[in-house]
């Protein structure tokens, strides 16, 4: 499915936070179940499962990083090129969940590509190759370039945090055929860079 920004994946802690994809989409088809999770704030693509036997399979491709992700995003400043974002993550803060470089934490690691260049922002191809929470947002809030509208990382905006998960790829783990899910949305980051 393409989730919206501004929903949760899934039901959160406390009564304000129960509405989510998952509660919304099992109320039509009961026996849905998530794949993977999106920040609140992130679009895109989000893989569900219809079976407790697909999810097991989905799940251990992701477990096993044999799906590829892509993201686009716009970042406050100027860089060049493409590069790797490499060093640990953890959990810094609890309310609001903040994540940052720490020797103990879990390795992550992001690959990034420009795509287009604005005066005093940067749209970036995002290729990460962990999953950790917040991993996006961290990483490029850690090298001093925080996604535009980030509440957390960065400086909150009037509008929508700039991140959006455009697509998925994998080998189908029943068929074995090669396969792309692409988000439907056309404006994924709708602050312009013309």
């Amino acid at each position: 499915m393409n989730k919206p920004p501004g929903l949760l994946s899934q039901p959160g802690l406390g009564s304000d936070q129960q509405d989510s994809v998952i509660t919304r989409l099992q109320q039509q088809e009961s026996n849905l179940r998530l794949v993977h999770r999106l920040d609140r704030d992130t679009s895109g693509v989000l893989l569900l499962a219809r079976s407790l036997s697909s999810l097991r399979r989905f799940s251990e491709l992701f477990a096993r990083r044999q799906i590829r992700k892509l993201y686009v995003a716009d970042v406050e400043g100027r860089l060049n090129g493409g590069g790797r974002i490499a060093f640990p993550l953890a959990r810094l803060q609890s309310h609001p969940p903040r994540y940052g470089a720490h020797p103990d934490g879990r390795s992550a690691l992001t690959r990034w590509r420009v795509r287009k260049l604005q005066e005093g922002r940067t749209r970036l191809w995002l290729f990460p190759l962990t999953g950790r929470s917040h991993q996006l947002r961290a990483h490029l809030a850690g090298i001093g370039h925080p996604i535009v509208g980030d509440p957390i990382y960065g400086i909150a905006a009037a509008g929508r945090m700039q991140l959006h998960a455009l697509s998925l790829a994998f080998v189908h783990p029943f068929t074995g055929q090669r396969m792309r899910v692409h988000s439907q949305d056309l404006n994924p980051c709708p602050v312009s860079l013309s």
